[in-house]
């Protein structure tokens, strides 16, 4: 094999790679014997047409693309890897050459990892966050558990109000036909939680029990029903029935109810706490996404678009599997949001471009800072993977290539990168 490497413009790189005119022989011959037993040609057994036969009946490039796909497969890593190049796309292929008795050429263009011309990454100025509970924060939560321990009471003596609960039927019209999902009977509805279109809830204000109204609503723009996106619509609703949530009192009685304290206040004040203990984690989280944010804005670098597809689709194909896991194809998931697959795609590209930055600004501060990373850290990381696999680290590591360690120490250092420049920042 041969090999000669171009840089091109934008961070992209082609490979032109040369297999010998012995190596396209045997894939070919490769084709030949997993094809042979399909092709059937009178006066020969079925299997036995020579090679010369079948070409000379059907073409000679008849194994072609069998042949070539094989050897792309096998030349390309080599390829890659001899290149000392650092690819982080897919490769897009080009078959130059192929024809018997000559050898085989194509090519592989691919983008490669920028580099990255850091700005200032220490000493990141970002705003001070409150960490101390309010009393309203408290309060809050103290609502949330009153909510989730109220009982529900039927109201007959007036009319619907804002975050009142009612049972509604309802059938819906556009130019004056019944659509598809329209309809519902003895349908929970919560006036004011946004779950129906826009429009819809606040037109159910001031309605009685068994009184009946047509409401006039716009379906917006981007409704997941393309037939309907835009539209006006009419919908009949009768109101079946209203009923309101009626909280317990805030009391000590309530406090030993819900909780294993005697007391209010003490249940207020593990409360407090409890909020306290989240608000840091999130302010962690906060600052971690705002210095990290200053460090791109400072930094220069040049992302190929190859780049940003390989990781929109390695991010789509992460959900993929995710969303299967709950039993879920991708293509149901689509039908029952009105997405597709290339929209998915254009709405996890801002994602993908804020993952390769970050990645990209974090190595660099590692190298930068020539933060070391120890075989007990690595040991250590690889005991967790373990664990969360529930195998033996010993047939962990049987399973981790060269290629998957490096990784794993590249990942250490880049979190070692983040505490770095979080203890450096400045809180004002």
């Amino acid at each position: 094999m041969s090999l000669q490497v171009e840089k091109l413009e934008k961070n992209m790189a082609k490979l032109t790679i040369e297999a010998s005119v012995e190596d396209l022989g045997k894939a070919i011959e490769q084709a030949y014997a997993k094809n042979k037993s399909k092709i059937s040609v009178p006066g020969f057994r079925k299997g036995k047409v020579p090679l010369a036969m079948v070409e000379k009946m059907y073409g000679v490039g008849i194994f072609y693309e069998e042949a070539a796909n094989q050897l792309i497969s096998e030349k390309y890593p080599e390829a890659a890897k001899e290149s000392g190049l650092d690819i982080v796309s897919r490769p897009e292929v080009d078959v130059i050459q192929i024809e018997k008795g000559q050898p085989f050429i194509f090519t592989a263009t691919v983008a490669v990892k920028p580099e990255v011309e850091l700005g200032e990454y220490k000493g990141i100025e970002i705003p001070k966050k409150e960490l101390e509970a309010t009393e309203e924060e408290v309060n809050q939560e103290l609502d949330k558990v009153r909510n989730q321990n109220a009982r529900t009471i039927t109201i007959d003596n007036r009319a619907v109000e804002n975050n009142d609960i009612t049972l509604i039927d309802f059938e819906g019209f556009c130019d004056g036909v019944a659509f598809q999902g329209g309809k519902g009977e003895n349908q929970e509805l919560v006036i004011g939680s946004g779950a129906f279109i826009p429009g819809f809830e606040e037109q159910l204000i001031g309605m009685k029990v068994g009184e009946e109204k047509e409401i006039q609503v716009k379906f917006p723009e981007e409704y997941h029903a393309a037939d309907l996106a835009g539209k006006d619509a009419m919908f009949k609703v009768k109101m079946n029935e209203i009923k309101v949530k009626e909280l317990p009192e805030a009391d000590d009685d309530f406090a030993q109810d819900v909780s294993d304290f005697d007391t209010l206040e003490e249940y207020k004040a593990d409360m407090k706490k409890k909020v306290e203990e989240r608000k840091a984690r999130n302010a962690k989280t906060q600052k971690e996404n705002e210095v990290i944010e200053k460090i791109i804005e400072n930094s220069k670098m040049e992302i190929p678009d190859a780049m940003i597809d390989t990781q929109v689709r390695q991010m789509a194909d992460d959900f993929a599997r995710r969303i299967q896991q709950q039993g879920l194809s991708v293509e149901q998931y689509f039908q029952f949001t009105g997405l597709t697959a290339d929209k998915m795609f254009e709405q996890m590209r801002p994602n993908a471009v804020k993952h390769i930055q970050t990645r990209l600004v974090l190595e660099a501060v590692a190298k930068k800072e020539n933060i070391p990373v120890s075989e007990e850290e690595i040991e250590k990381e690889m005991e967790k993977m373990a664990s969360a696999y529930q195998m033996e680290i010993e047939k962990l590591k049987e399973f981790m290539g060269d290629r998957e360690k490096e990784q794993l120490k590249e990942d250490i250092a880049v979190q070692k990168a983040i505490d770095f420049v979080i203890e450096a920042a400045v809180e004002k």
